[in-house]
């Protein structure tokens, strides 16, 4: 498909810099592309127990974002030491990770970059990383001097939240993103960008979907930072998505399995839970444990197995996540959703508003 087809204007005050408190005070569009006539309903993310049924499951993902964006600058290749920024995006293992270099021209294979000059954790109080591999995309594979858990701590003492670029380029990073960038449901370190329709959720909203008879589940996908990037190609078939690595216990897909037997409706909170319980779904749509990277690319046309409803954030233009959610709900019904989201005062993107999402109907 042309990727033209997904795309739309957005008046940049409609872009949320901070998020709604309380969480669930948020506005919530509830949008049925099944309707007569087809419904685009206005609530809040509050009303969500009472739209859901005794029985219904809420899966979201665990993962926790991580300090991932490091200042400081490249050291030992004569006197001057230009200033470095780094956005670590995936782990490959306990000392090495692949990271967005901002000032990529600045960097060769085989450079030594440091950052912070303060810590508790660090000989000497740096952290140090050499440069191993080089893409023409300012892509990098950095070796860090520290390794494991003291790694983590070190990078947690340097780095920054690593908020989109459409938050950060307005406002710093301040305290309060250290709460506001996380879910509720945070546990599993790995993230370099929020799970964002999990922010909506607070331990009182948690109270009353249980009291409800909704279950709640989790897996885990670590988000990469492949997630802010618009598609530039012309054609959505030429895109490669970033992997992502992604986790579904196999108590997890039973429990989803059974429940879905009995009647009981599987929404996926987030595009993050959509993709790793379709990764894990076979054509009959019964889940499987699942361990691994996914590179699931969802365009209109995709035919949905495992998942019955969606509740996610509104996203950007020629975005594979708004390519998703016209996947599921249809292409037209999300353009006219995010034409009165825009003209009715809806807040976009990952300190934004949500919408629930119903599936088209099958043809």
């Amino acid at each position: 498909m042309k990727t033209d087809l997904f795309d739309f204007d957005l008046p940049p005050e409609r872009i949320a810099l901070r998020p709604a408190h309380p969480r669930e005070s948020a506005r919530l569009m509830e949008v049925r592309p099944a309707s007569p006539g087809e419904t685009l309903d206005d609530r809040t993310i509050s009303d969500l127990p009472d739209l859901l049924e005794p029985g219904d499951c809420l899966v979201v993902n665990d993962s926790k974002v991580i300090a991932a964006r490091l200042k400081g600058r490249r050291i030992g290749r004569g006197e001057a030491e230009p200033s470095i920024e780094a956005t670590l995006h995936k782990r490959i293992d306990g000392s090495t990770w692949r990271a967005f270099i901002l000032g990529a021209k600045k960097v060769q294979v085989g450079d030594i970059l440091r950052f912070g000059t303060e810590g508790r954790v660090c000989f000497l109080g740096q952290l140090d990383a050499q440069v191993l591999h080089k893409d023409e995309g300012g892509d990098v594979t950095l070796s860090f001097s520290l390794y494991g858990p003291v790694l983590d701590q070190a990078i947690e003492e340097r780095g920054e939240m690593p908020l989109p670029p459409y938050i950060a380029s307005k406002r710093p990073t301040d305290d309060q993103d250290k709460t506001d960038y996380q879910t509720v449901f945070a546990h599993e370190e790995g993230s370099v960008a929020a799970p964002t329709a999990g922010l909506h959720f607070t331990p009182a909203l948690l109270e009353r979907l249980k009291a409800r008879g909704i279950a709640l589940h989790q897996v885990t996908l670590h988000v990469g930072a492949g997630t802010f990037l618009p598609v530039k190609v012309d054609d959505t078939a030429e895109h490669k998505m970033h992997a992502e690595f992604a986790i579904l216990t196999a108590e997890t897909a039973q429990a989803l399995n059974a429940a879905r037997a009995k009647g009981g409706r599987i929404i996926a909170v987030g595009s993050t839970a959509m993709r790793t319980l379709e990764t894990a779904a076979d054509e009959g749509g019964q889940l499987h444990e699942f361990a691994g990277d996914t590179a699931i690319f969802i365009t209109p046309g995709y035919r949905f197995k495992a998942v019955d409803l969606m509740m996610t954030n509104f996203h950007l233009p020629r975005s594979t996540l708004f390519m998703l959610v016209s996947a599921f709900s249809g292409l037209e019904t999300m353009q006219r959703a995010y034409r009165h989201a825009i003209d009715t005062g809806y807040r976009f993107y990952s300190y934004g508003d949500a919408c629930l999402l119903y599936p088209q109907p099958r043809r």
